[in-house]
């Protein structure tokens, strides 16, 4: 359900926005891949994150681009996880990434660095072309800033930061 509601809210809703002054993209569809369980096979996180990608690359006529950017996502977030989270087994047995069970730094580590790597492999590959750093950094910076904030929304109204707090 969670996959269609991303695909979804990426295509129909996010991809729809004029860009803001030529410059910012808003993007939240990588947050599935974010939030699937610690314990997914990475086979399995592979095969999810090329299928989210490529569902939002039929929805945006952007063939690939989308796809190898969840595939980026996929590969590195394996050794992101055991990075931030070196020991602790329980955890990782039975949770997803979340504030509750990495910690708040932990986990806004997780998704920025995640977000940034998403969105510098986005941009590079839409914009294939270097010729202004400046433009291509400011691009990137103000991307993932955008997405950071609808991550952390979305965190907010959907993913409680206690057990016993109710889901809206």
């Amino acid at each position: 359900m969670q996959f269609i509601f991303f695909v979804l809210v990426q295509s129909l809703i996010l991809s729809d926005i004029p860009p803001i002054h030529r410059f910012i993209t808003p993007y939240l569809y990588f947050l599935f891949l974010l939030w699937l369980p610690f314990a997914i096979a990475p086979s399995a996180l592979l095969i999810w994150a090329f299928c989210l990608g490529f569902a939002v690359d039929l929805f945006t006529q952007t063939p690939g681009l989308h796809a190898s950017a969840c595939l980026i996502v996929a590969i590195l977030r394996p050794m992101l996880v055991s990075l931030l989270m070196p020991g602790d087994a329980k955890a990782l047995a039975l949770g997803s990434p979340s504030i509750r069970t990495m910690g708040f730094s932990a986990y806004a580590l997780f998704v920025a660095l995640l977000t940034l790597f998403h969105h510098v492999w986005l941009v590079m590959l839409e914009w294939m072309n270097l010729g202004s750093l400046l433009y291509f950094m400011g691009k990137v910076v103000a991307t993932t800033a955008i997405s950071l904030v609808l991550v952390l929304v979305v965190e907010l109204l959907f993913r409680p930061l206690r057990q016993n707090q109710p889901r809206w």
